[in-house]
Parts: structure tokens; C-alpha cells; sequence
């Protein structure tokens, strides 16, 4: 049996809805993979699609983005989708700034808006 791949779904809270949106849109690829979310961006995503599995980790400025960095450093992260709001200020800036790292370190397929999410979701799910 494959192993089935781990892409993990982070949102600001202006592209939340964004991040639902694309969810929805492409609930049956990502129903083929296993889905990490922060906190309050997988309980939406969880809410809007039914027949995704979302293990919650903390919310981002909690810890999330952290519990999700550690993930990646271990393996257990293939892919990351991260709708950041780039014109907001951010309180966990640096969280966010080392997640990003990581994603870069462990050389995992990263994308940080809807365009590039789109493409990602369909090579992934070739």
C-alpha cells in the first residue's frame, strides 16, 4: 500500500475564507491526501468539507505554525499550502517567517498564495 501524502493547510485570518474556497473547490483530490491544519483554519475547512480528515494542531500564534515547522523538520510534511496576507501586520511574524524557512531547509513543495496553490494541488494529485 503507498503511503499516503501529508500537505498541510495554513491561513491569515483575511484569506481564511480564500483557503475554504479552495478547499471546497478541490475537496476530492485533497480528500486523497492526510490534511494538517492550524487550529481555526482546519475546523473551517473541517465545517465546509465534509469528507476531509483535518488533524488540528494548535492555532498559528499558540504554537501552530511551530507544531507545523517541527513536522516538517521530521518528515511528516510533504507539502505545505500557506495563504499569507502579505499587507497585514502580523503579531507571530517570526513564526511565520521560520515556518517558511523550514518549508525552504526541508525542500517541500510550498506555496504561499491561491495561483501557485492551484498548480501545486494538481501536480500532487497526478
Amino acid at each position: 500500500m503507498e503511503k499516503r501524502l501529508r500537505v498541510a493547510l495554513i491561513a491569515h485570518d483575511l484569506k481564511k475564507d480564500d483557503m475554504v474556497a479552495f478547499a471546497q473547490l478541490h475537496e476530492e483530490a485533497l480528500s486523497r491526501f492526510d490534511i494538517v491544519a492550524t487550529g481555526t483554519t482546519g475546523g473551517l475547512i473541517q465545517q465546509a468539507c465534509k469528507s476531509l480528515n483535518v488533524h488540528r494542531v494548535k492555532s498559528g500564534p499558540l504554537g501552530g505554525d511551530q507544531q507545523i515547522g517541527a513536522m516538517i523538520a521530521e518528515g511528516m510534511i510533504q507539502a505545505l499550502i500557506f495563504f499569507i496576507d502579505p499587507l497585514s501586520p502580523l503579531p507571530h511574524d517570526v513564526d511565520v517567517k521560520a515556518l517558511t524557512r523550514l518549508g525552504s531547509v526541508y525542500d517541500i513543495p510550498m506555496a504561499l498564495n491561491r495561483a501557485t496553490a492551484e498548480r501545486l494541488i494538481k501536480a500532487l494529485d497526478r
